[in-house]
């Protein structure tokens, strides 16, 4: 048996932040508002695998207004998610993750924050696809005010 799910989640950019996307911390002047560490890729992830098990969000599993959750490091917040997959009786076949960012450039990074999610969620990092791409200046990433990232995942059903 599978399922799918998908993820969406975008963060404005902020100062005095640092930019931390699949758990990589990526040069940059800023990095993205949000109450955990604000791994935007991370989130669209984790809400995709949260949609295929039909768990609701991520802010239903990790409220921001609990401040247990201020600064949390988004792959520590992704273990839980695959701890609650593997309960619920799944595992993670495949996922794709998509990062609309016009800047920084992402390509450097892309293969360090596949490992960093596939190790999260206990899987091989060839299970685990990130692509990064602009909006040619378009919209509120074109114009640089923040980061956009979608997902999607496969879940199988373990073995009884």
């Amino acid at each position: 048996m599978l399922r799918i799910g998908h993820g969406f989640d975008v963060h404005a950019f902020a100062e005095g932040r640092r930019l931390v996307l699949g758990g990589v911390d990526v040069p940059a002047e800023r990095g993205l508002a949000g109450h955990s560490d604000a791994d935007v890729v991370a989130h669209a992830l984790m809400d995709a695998v949260l949609g295929a098990l039909r768990e609701g969000d991520i802010g239903k599993l990790f409220p921001d207004t609990d401040p247990a959750y201020e600064g949390a490091d988004s792959l520590v917040l992704m273990r839980h998610v695959a701890e609650l997959a593997h309960s619920r009786g799944w595992r993670v076949a495949d996922a794709d993750c998509t990062i609309a960012a016009q800047a920084p450039k992402l390509a450097p990074y892309r293969e360090q924050m596949r490992a960093n999610m596939a190790a999260a969620l206990g899987v091989p990092a060839e299970a685990v696809g990130v692509k990064a791409t602009t909006t040619e200046r378009l919209g509120f990433v074109g114009r640089e005010e923040g980061i956009a990232a979608w997902a999607v995942v496969l879940l199988e059903r373990l073995e009884p």
